[in-house]
């Protein structure tokens, strides 16, 4: 097939976040498809932006043909970022008519978080006389009222309300990453047989042979604490508030005169406020350490005896989970402690570990202590379930496949 996906914020090894337009297209391309990725310029969750002028650019990565149509800066979710969405749609419906005639796509995928692109996919579709396909991340506006607390009447809320309806009205396959998306999806207007669930996933080859070694004051810090007997607890990923990190301070306070350790690693715009509370309230059973390279990854999960992952109590996540760092804690064969109610539990459902509420600090006080008490060899067992789990259900080769079956 010939296939022409549209994700605004599409990434790549090279460039950081997002990674999955990448590994799926990387699999595609194995299988013998031709791919072409068209992203923005400038995009909020890239470490790396490409280098393009004032004109688009292409190139080649791993066999892939990326097109990044030049877009202005922004900071935050203001005016500069709706100026930057405008941007990226106007130029590429201006080019639909070359970029079609150029690809001959079979099928055009709007994957861009934001629903709006579905409106220049289309033009693209009926063009190239292809499927169109709606890939889902996130429920919009419906995360923007429940997470952000914008209005339902809010123009930009109608803009996204409006764009997700003609999506699934008009797409001939819509792909979801949440898995309990049915319900919601009926009422605004989808018929189910076009729903196929595709989550996130993982590269095996990642997992494969020796990772990258730890930075020094990182890894003299965890042989240190295993040294002394210490469970080490450990967190990977963003600090923000949707990862619900006061919680773990509050459990680490409870359980300050047992053995275990906190190591928190990454950033966010509640990192700094987190480890000054920490150091303010005298939790030295906690630690904070800047975020490491992707490749570091498996390492230092390796160095973990519990993962633990949290989650707010709200009600979006009834319509499912599919947190990526869940996966590399489950990839890395580590006891989970999940805090979470949602749709869906991977962590339940893989046996990989134990589940308690979200919010509660005494709840995950105990089911760390839990999973402190069992021996080694019992939650490496928890570890080896998660690892079989993820690699029948989450492996990118797997999902890859799903995704293509769902366009046939």
């Amino acid at each position: 097939m010939r296939i022409l996906l549209v994700n605004h914020y599409a990434g790549s090894p090279a460039h950081g976040m997002e990674f999955r337009p990448y590994y799926l297209a990387r699999e595609w391309v194995r299988e013998g498809h031709e791919v072409t990725i068209v992203a923005a310029s400038y995009s909020h969750v890239r470490a790396v932006q490409p280098e393009v002028a004032g004109e688009p650019r292409e190139e080649i990565i791993d066999g892939i043909r990326y097109r990044w149509l030049p877009t202005p800066h922004y900071a935050g979710n203001g005016v500069g970022r709706l100026r930057n969405i405008l941007s990226f749609l106007r130029q590429l419906r201006a080019d639909a008519w070359r970029l079609t005639r150029e690809i001959r796509p079979d099928a055009v995928i709007a994957s861009s978080t934001y629903p709006m692109d579905i409106w220049v996919a289309r033009k693209l579709a009926r063009l190239a006389k292809a499927k169109l396909v709606y890939e889902v991340h996130d429920l919009w506006p419906l995360s923007l009222i429940e997470l952000s607390g914008m209005s339902p009447r809010h123009p930009f809320a109608m803009l996204c309300g409006k764009a997700e309806g003609d999506a699934y009205r008009h797409a001939d396959v819509v792909v979801s990453m949440l898995p309990c998306v049915h319900e919601h999806m009926t009422h605004r207007g989808l018929d189910l047989r076009k729903l196929h669930i595709v989550p996130n996933g993982f590269a095996p080859e990642e997992w494969q042979g020796e990772s990258a070694p730890l930075g020094a004051t990182l890894a003299a810090h965890l042989d240190a604490e295993r040294a002394a007997g210490r469970v080490v607890v450990g967190y990977a990923g963003s600090m923000g508030l949707p990862n619900a990190l006061d919680v773990v301070l509050n459990a680490a306070a409870r359980v300050k005169d047992a053995p275990l350790s906190f190591v928190l690693v990454g950033s966010g715009h509640e990192g700094t406020r987190l480890a000054e509370r920490a150091a303010a309230e005298g939790l030295t059973n906690v630690r904070f350490f800047a975020p490491i390279p992707k490749a570091q990854i498996p390492t230092l999960l390796s160095h973990f005896d519990i993962a633990y992952i949290g989650w707010q109590r709200t009600p979006i996540y009834r319509f499912g989970i599919a947190p990526n760092k869940l996966i590399d804690y489950l990839m890395a064969g580590r006891a989970v402690l999940h805090s979470v109610e949602a749709g869906n539990d991977p962590v339940a459902e893989a046996g990989a570990g134990l589940t308690v509420a979200p919010e509660h600090p005494e709840a995950v006080a105990n089911g760390l202590l839990a999973l402190a008490a069992l021996t080694a060899a019992q939650r490496a067992e928890m570890g080896q379930r998660g690892r079989a789990f993820a690699m029948a259900h989450h492996a990118y080769p797997v999902l890859a496949a799903r995704f293509i079956q769902a366009l046939t």
